[in-house]
């Protein structure tokens, strides 16, 4: 499945994402993976051997050209051809001598496909794991292999708000930083501010906690999305929305003892819900006082 890392053939596209889910399951896929280096070195002595010629290489330029390859067996046994014609004296080339004749290898990676979703998974998951060394490697395969820096800021913004929320809020700030910065100075001076960002969110605390309350939240709303909200917090400006009880015994939370009146602000049909549970990881343990603090007033107040 894997061809040129710009622009693959047909036949040579992942058909998870070029055929259809009922095609799928009627076909037969076979997953091409790259080869290792015992592989590649068996391909090469029998290509030597089919051709009765040994490539001008010293060890180390061997071993050098198998690594070019990185997995590659076709691009192996093109180099090899090159090899091959080169006129002249058969005098063992060292590595120096092989990058003469031989342009390194772009890494396999498909903008479009595998490699730009498995990559950024991957990038993604490392910086989830706590694992700064491992995300900054990652950033650096998809950077190399020609991935748009900007769609790794925009993924780094996310991975701020989902993973990492309120335990440390200055993560997005960070994040929104290193994408004006690589806006303005471009490549690549600006894949430092990238790779500050990647290091940045990789080492800080993640609960998830906002991700998770807001998509309770979502469920929430789509079973109970007609239910009015409560009346006494509603603007009442028309003398008619006053007699229909609009904004009465409204309390204005700063001009409280505490600055908390402990109003329900959850529409009188629904029950009180619990959506966002802060952890005790990083600036959320302050926050789980807080809220903590509240309740205690709004069950205190609320009690008849």
């Amino acid at each position: 499945m894997h061809g040129s890392p710009h622009c693959a053939p047909p036949s040579a596209r992942n058909p998870s994402f070029e055929l259809n889910g009922a095609l799928l399951s009627r076909t037969q896929v076979l997953v091409l993976k790259r080869l290792d280096e015992a592989a590649l070195s068996t391909l090469l002595d029998r290509a030597e051997q089919l051709t009765g010629h040994c490539l001008p290489l010293d060890d180390d330029a061997r071993r050098a050209l198998i690594a070019m390859a990185d997995g590659d067996g076709r691009y192996l046994l093109n180099m090899a051809e090159q090899l091959q014609a080169l006129p002249g004296t058969r005098t063992p080339l060292d590595t120096a001598g092989l990058a003469h004749h031989i342009q390194q290898r772009v890494p396999l990676y498909d903008k479009a496909q595998d490699g730009h979703y498995n990559l950024i998974s991957t990038l993604h998951k490392s910086m989830r794991g706590s694992d700064p060394d491992a995300a900054l490697y990652w950033l650096a395969r998809m950077l190399d292999g020609g991935e748009d820096p900007l769609f790794v800021a925009r993924r780094l913004v996310r991975f701020a708000s989902e993973d990492i929320g309120m335990a440390d809020p200055h993560a997005v700030q960070q994040t929104l930083a290193a994408w004006d910065v690589y806006e303005r100075l471009g490549f690549p001076e600006g894949e430092l501010a990238i790779a500050q960002a990647v290091v940045y969110l990789a080492t800080a605390p993640k609960p998830i906690a906002v991700y998770r309350g807001f998509n309770a939240a979502h469920r929430s709303a789509r079973h109970t999305g007609s239910l009015m909200p409560p009346a006494h917090i509603l603007d009442a400006p028309p003398r008619l929305m006053k007699d229909l009880g609009y904004g009465k015994d409204y309390q204005y939370d700063p001009d409280t003892a505490d600055g908390f009146s402990g109003d329900d602000y959850f529409p009188h049909d629904m029950d009180r819900e619990t959506y966002y549970q802060p952890t005790r990881n990083g600036y959320e343990a302050q926050i789980s006082e807080r809220l903590r603090h509240w309740a205690t007033l709004r069950a205190r107040r609320q009690r008849p």
